[in-house]
Formats: C-alpha cells, structure tokens, sequence
C-alpha cells in the first residue's frame, strides 16, 4: 500500500476496500449513543462521541435500562433515618397487625369481629394516610388515591361484615328487595 492511497483514505488497515467511503467511521462514532459517564443507553447523543449541536439531544427511543422511579407523595420514613427498620415502617406494620389479628379471629371462628377488625384496620391505614405526612411503605399511589382504595375498600368490608347472615347486626331494607327481585 503506498502512502497517497493510505493519506487519501481509500485503504486502510481493517480492510476496507477501495470502494469504501472515507468518513464512515466518523458518522458511526457520531451516532454513538452514550449516558452519563460514557454509557450507553441512556438516549443521549454525546458531545464527545461526534454529536450534532451543541448540547445533548433527547433520543426518540425509550431507555434502555429504567434507574429510577419515582417515590409516592408522602412516601418517606415515617421515623428518623436512624431509627431501627420496623420503627420507620410502624404505619404499615400498625395496618398489618391488626389485619393478622383479624384473620386470626377469622380462623378461631369469630368470623363477624375479626372481619370488622379487618375492616377498621383499612379504614385506619386510610386515617393515617390523611394524618400524617409521611408513612413509609404504606403510601403505594398518590394521597387521593391512597386514601381512596384504603377507606372504600374498608367501609365495604365493614358493611359486608355488619350484613353478613344469619342474625345480621345491620338490615338495610332496599337490599333485601333487591335481593328477592333477583333471586325469586
């Protein structure tokens, strides 16, 4: 290979041949994607990589690898940071506790009361929710959401338990109607 031929880009060492375009390594290198510290994936055109412009580009694509999500409103430590693990959860662990108390019941065949307790934990889970700015774990969604799913999902329970046959402890009288013009 003589030295006008290497000097003009028409040879080189990889083996293109005399048909290649000179500059193509320049064109793919610009279209290096590279993230933070030089990594690719993260849908960034690099600068240093023979990006155009002046700054990073935004990518069309999705990330390769999601590094973070988001943390629900009010989703912190209920507890300092150097209180012991079950101490920074106790709004979750309070629901928890009395959820298991109630199944408990449940399985001892106090069927009504430990659906009730179940209930009223829920509805707790939602009052803490409200109360207080910070709950750990037990804030899933947003605040509204939260306390929407905790307090419904708590109040049905409830109804259902205070209904529930034989010699149920609350008779509301429209759904007896419903229930006889269904099943006749």
């Amino acid at each position: 290979m003589n030295d006008a031929a290497s000097a003009n880009g028409s040879h080189s060492a990889r083996g293109r041949g005399a048909g290649a375009r000179p500059g193509a390594d320049s064109r793919r290198a610009a279209a290096t994607r590279t993230g933070p510290g030089g990594r690719p994936g993260s849908g960034k055109f690099s600068e240093a990589a023979g990006g155009h412009g002046p700054g990073p580009e935004k990518s069309r694509r999705f990330q390769a690898v999601t590094r973070d999500t988001a943390r629900p409103e009010g989703g912190g430590r209920a507890a300092p940071g150097d209180a012991p693990a079950p101490a920074r959860q106790w709004p979750l662990l309070a629901v928890l506790g009395a959820t298991g108390l109630g199944l408990l019941l449940v399985a001892f065949d106090a069927f009504r009361v430990g659906t009730l307790l179940i209930g009223l934990a829920m509805i707790g889970g939602a009052a803490l929710r409200w109360a207080l700015p910070s709950v750990g774990m037990l804030a899933v969604r947003s605040r509204f959401t939260d306390m929407f799913t905790y307090g419904g999902l708590g109040v049905s329970i409830v109804l259902l338990a205070l209904m529930a046959q034989p010699k149920a402890w609350l008779k509301i009288p429209f759904l007896d109607d419903i229930l006889h013009f269904t099943v006749r």
